[in-house]
């Protein structure tokens, strides 16, 4: 049983402890409601390009080379992301050096230098990035979805942004967004693992309190009306990448809701034995990887299809996969599918719980996305309860007829209409 307690730092930000027994591991992981859907249109880009220059150095860590040489003498693996939702950072170390890996992670995030010779450094690498993920097609498709499925909303924008963003970001624009967006009220620290090694003389929340005290953020843009489209980007390839999209009602304030669509998720394209990969791939033949996954955010849900597969059977795996979501919305699934994928969600959850890492950033979720509370045990617990019918009630909510479609390859939107 995970033992969790919280505390607040002097600038508000809160100081959570999951202590996990029987690891040698512990995770550092800060986090704030910063993603990419809380910048303005002309801001686009910025919260990922400030993730990667406070890499560059902190007040007592002056330099990128203090920064990872210091991880790495503590045998620790650290790192960071960017979301639509938020910005987090974190470092995983052993027991032993968790007091370290606290000043380390407060010092160069809390405090960071954002040197402006770095930041034009950094900006070529953002932009190589950008231009990586181009040449991807699996990665453009991914990114037409969130634009023909959220439009001109922050969520339809890209999190890496557009190159000529990335060109004109001056210092004095990033400090505004760092200040206008992280706010310890509204973000977390987590840390999890074995914490028989943190000082318990209030050392913890006072490197914490290195954050800068600031206001609590203003709310961000909420999700838009859904207004599907279809989005093809054409390549001349034998290859396609199709994307779909569906806006279901789910009521994300529920995790047992949540709980419910995720196991009907899993059993339409989340396993092995799921529809799509059992009949998509396996029976027709149609496809070398077909999937499906839901996400929540603060105001919405998603489920979302793909698949990568020869460009001449597209059509047909499109229009089957529609009808898969079309007959599990009609007739619902089968007590043996839920049973089935109940048994497999229940599992990817336990397993990933054996990583410090993983129960952080689910925390991490939890508290800043959904405000939720975020005990390991009871997350599993929601999974184990979910019934028959609580997964055949929230199929029926995704409407076959409303879904965006994006894909990459030698197509044209019409073939999709």
């Amino acid at each position: 049983m995970a033992q969790i307690s919280t505390s607040t730092a002097a600038n508000g930000l809160p100081v959570h402890r999951i202590a996990i027994p029987g690891t040698r591991a512990t995770t550092i992981l800060v986090a704030f409601d910063a993603g990419a859907r809380s910048e303005l249109a002309e801001e686009n880009g910025m919260a990922h390009f400030l993730e990667h220059l406070v890499f560059k150095g902190g007040q007592l860590y002056d330099d990128y080379r203090k920064v990872n040489e210091t991880a790495e003498r503590m045998g620790g693996s650290l790192n960071a992301y960017t979301s639509h939702d938020i910005v987090a950072f974190h470092i995983t170390v052993r027991a032993e050096s968790a007091m370290p890996a606290i000043d380390l992670l407060t010092d160069f995030v809390g405090r960071p230098r954002i040197d402006p010779e770095e930041l034009d450094r950094e900006r070529g690498v953002v932009i190589q990035e950008i231009q990586r993920y181009k040449d991807q097609p699996a990665s453009v498709a991914g990114e037409l979805i969130d634009v023909a499925g959220f439009g001109d909303h922050p969520l339809g924008r890209s999190v890496l942004g557009p190159e000529e963003h990335l060109e004109s970001f001056t210092r004095d624009q990033v400090v505004a967004f760092r200040e206008r967006r992280w706010s310890g009220r509204t973000g977390g620290a987590f840390i999890v693992g074995n914490l028989d090694h943190l000082d318990a003389n209030g050392e913890v929340n006072e490197a914490f309190a290195r954050f800068p005290d600031l206001p609590a953020p203003g709310s961000f843009e909420q999700v838009p009306v859904f207004s599907p489209e279809i989005l093809v980007e054409e390549r001349d390839s034998n290859q396609s990448h199709l994307r779909m999209l569906y806006r279901p009602e789910i009521d994300v304030s529920d995790p047992a809701e949540r709980a419910a669509f995720g196991i009907y998720a899993t059993l339409l394209g989340g396993s092995m034995g799921s529809r799509l990969f059992d009949e998509i791939r396996e029976q027709r033949g149609l496809a070398y990887s077909v999937f499906a996954l839901n996400h929540f955010s603060s105001d919405h849900g998603l489920l979302l299809l793909g698949a990568g597969l020869e460009s001449k059977k597209t059509d047909e795996a499109y229009r089957r996969m529609m009808e898969i979501v079309a007959e599990l919305a009609s007739d619902g699934p089968t007590e043996e599918e839920v049973e089935r994928a109940r048994a497999y969600a229940g599992g990817r959850r336990v397993l990933s719980f054996e990583d410090t890492n993983s129960v952080a950033s689910f925390a991490a979720g939890r508290a800043i996305v959904h405000g939720e509370g975020f005990d390991p045990d009871e997350a599993i617990a929601l999974i184990d309860a979910v019934s028959h019918e609580d997964v055949a009630r929230v199929a029926r909510l995704v409407d076959p007829e409303q879904l965006a479609v994006a894909c990459v390859g030698p197509h044209e939107a019409s073939e999709f209409a």
